[in-house]
């Protein structure tokens, strides 16, 4: 690399270190470290170990995003110093030092957007995911068991836990629908960028023709809330239904007559539980989930007026798929918001998401 070269890099990288800078508020964000800090320390903290271990993980992520600016600052002061030093006195050990810690320093600026772009509050939460097929019946169905044991191999992956909270099995093959939780640190932050209709276009193995088929299927992403979210749900708002639970979604779900299914009546919301041991602890769980997709309902709405008001173009979430996945008549897994791709479809559908989940944070700078 040239002196030249290096000198507008590190410019390139220090405004782009300024924007995100400014668009953390880093000092309201220490004021709040320093506020989170004092109650903390305030007697009777730990009453209410939910809210205490709340407090500390809102302290700790804003007090990383704060610790990372400040270090790459640093870093980038002193790669300037010894750009300057170079410019006035060129060494070749200095120079190949030089290139090392810039090289370093690009890894951590790349690891230190993904965290900006995951510092929203709810970012750190775990993530429901549910899996619903499109028109095609059997041939969806088997699409969206498909992309369910993708998410699951993606969790595994990542030392996430996966419960399933309900699960629906197709006539044939496959699943109507499934809904599992995904529990670990920001599953949601990464897990958000996987919301939207997914296609598939392969030679079906349903088809004695062996002629080419598009499936559909779509994937809604939520953050899991605790207990501390106050959302008032009235009882006389809700109908809620026992079942028995059905289904191949794992051991652990129970055939007795427990499962739980709510219906919140002013939003026609629907939420479902059968993996509990009991009808009191599905209740439990299909009242949380409910909170959730309340919760997350509110968050979209503000997203919507947000974009209204910037003029931005809303897609109609069905009709437009976020992915393809093509096995046939050749291999490309693309994705149509960002146009990151790669040919090594199988290894996608065994959970290698990275790439693609990256690729859309880094859009979203």
């Amino acid at each position: 690399m040239e002196l030249y070269e290096l000198r507008q890099g590190l410019e390139t990288h220090l405004k782009k270190l300024s924007s995100l800078g400014e668009s953390l508020d880093l000092e309201e964000k220490k004021f709040q470290v320093e506020e989170l800090d004092r109650k903390i320390l305030q007697d009777g903290f730990w009453n209410d170990p939910k809210k205490a271990q709340s407090t500390i993980r809102k302290r700790n992520a804003n007090k990383e995003i704060v610790d990372q600016y400040e270090s790459l600052s640093e870093q980038f002061q002193s790669l300037s110093e010894s750009l300057k030093e170079l410019e006035t006195d060129f060494d070749e050990e200095l120079m190949e030092l030089t290139e090392m810690e810039y090289q370093e320093t690009k890894e951590k600026m790349d690891s230190f957007e993904i965290s900006v772009l995951l510092s929203h509050e709810y970012d750190q939460n775990n993530a429901i995911l549910e899996l619903h097929p499109g028109a095609g019946g059997t041939e969806s169905c088997d699409w969206a068991d498909m992309l369910y044991r993708m998410y699951t191999r993606y969790a595994m992956q990542h030392g996430y836990k996966v419960t399933v909270l309900d699960y629906q099995p197709g006539e044939v093959a496959g699943i109507k629908s499934v809904t599992f939780l995904v529990e670990g640190d920001k599953a949601y932050g990464y897990l958000k960028s996987e919301k939207g209709v997914h296609r598939l276009v392969r030679i079906s193995p349903f088809d004695s023709g062996a002629r080419r088929h598009t499936s559909f299927a779509s994937l809604d992403v939520m953050p899991q809330f605790n207990d501390e979210i106050e959302i008032e749900i009235k009882p006389e708002d809700l109908i809620i239904e026992t079942k028995r639970a059905s289904g191949a979604g794992g051991q652990h779900i129970n055939k007795t007559d427990s499962a739980i299914r709510m219906v919140h009546k002013p939003t026609g919301i629907v939420s479902t539980c059968q993996n509990g041991r009991s009808q009191h602890e599905n209740r439990e769980e299909a009242l949380r989930v409910l909170k959730s997709r309340l919760y997350q309902l509110e968050i979209e709405k503000q997203e919507k007026k947000m974009k209204e008001i910037k003029g931005e173009q809303l897609a109609n979430e069905w009709g437009s798929q976020i992915r393809s996945y093509v096995m046939h008549p050749y291999s490309l897994v693309k994705d149509a918001r960002t146009g990151y791709e790669t040919s090594q479809v199988q290894s996608v559908l065994d959970g290698d998401l990275d790439g693609f989940i990256f690729a859309y944070l880094k859009s979203q700078l």
